[in-house]
């Protein structure tokens, strides 16, 4: 498997809000801005995509689809010229409306031509490990981030991974439920084996079935959540839970830019 869907439509509500306490360029500042997360330089200066996509080429991955909306015309430009790509190739599909998750993920079918694909946020920095195991299974999966690791390796505050999805796992180590936003009762009800959900799937063709038949979450939105336990319930997909112990990065606020940006600062990208 060496296709990846990268989802990056999102408007980027969040980090376009001022934060006067928020350490960053003037040209951070001015992308984050404009809302589109993928182009915020950090590290060495390139866009915080460039890093998620190089992690994946480490991997194995060679393909990449980006979801981007009709507006996103920066994203487009960039990987067509000045990013310079030799390791990957880059096409994208154009979700018209950020109508949810799985609505984006059905946008990409066209690409994804019957294999198996990887799909990923584009505001996380997921390590090549996770997506490298990801690729080497023969079935769905997930990645299943252990809690710990994520307080004491990641940039996200550990009150915010507490809100984070949770996933429960059989004795088999195939996922059993995922729990959305879990309040302190649920956790506390819950027996292990469980792990975080940081969206890090391996999915077959059948998903995009599944993100077909589902309906609009109370959100208003076709949440691929709502599409994964479609699968299991309705297709018989299983999905394999692969522990990593490693963290990811998060970069959805602008307080979260120089702690990206210092930890990515030794990356060498070449795509």
């Amino acid at each position: 498997m060496d296709k990846a869907v990268i989802l990056a439509r999102g408007l980027g509500t969040r980090m376009r809000v001022d934060d006067d306490q928020a350490a960053m360029t003037a040209t951070q500042a001015a992308v984050a801005g404009t809302g589109v997360k993928a182009l915020i330089p950090v590290g060495t200066g390139r866009p915080f995509l460039d890093y998620v996509m190089n992690a994946l080429a480490d991997a194995g991955y060679r393909h990449i689809c980006l979801v981007i909306g009709p507006e996103h015309d920066a994203v487009r430009e960039y990987y067509d010229g000045e990013a310079g790509l030799s390791r990957l190739t880059v096409e994208y599909a154009v979700q018209a409306d950020p109508l949810g998750t799985a609505n984006a993920v059905a946008s990409a079918e066209t690409f994804a031509a019957g294999d198996s694909l990887l799909v990923i946020n584009s505001d996380n920095y997921y390590p090549s490990e996770a997506t490298a195991a990801l690729a080497a299974l023969s079935e769905p999966g997930l990645a299943m981030f252990d809690r710990q690791a994520m307080v004491t390796g990641s940039n996200i505050e550990a009150d915010r991974i507490a809100k984070f999805a949770v996933v429960q796992v059989d004795d088999d180590g195939y996922m059993s439920r995922i729990i959305e936003k879990p309040d302190a009762a649920t956790m506390a009800s819950l027996t292990d084996p469980i792990g975080v959900s940081l969206n890090c799937w391996r999915f077959d063709g059948s998903i995009f079935e599944a993100c077909r038949s589902i309906e609009k979450s109370k959100r208003g939105e076709f949440e691929l959540p709502d599409a994964v336990e479609y699968s299991m319930r309705h297709l018989g997909r299983r999905y394999r839970a692969v522990p990593v112990k490693l963290p990811v990065l998060d970069l959805s606020s602008r307080s979260d830019i120089a702690g990206v940006a210092d930890r990515l600062a030794a990356v060498e990208v070449a795509l």
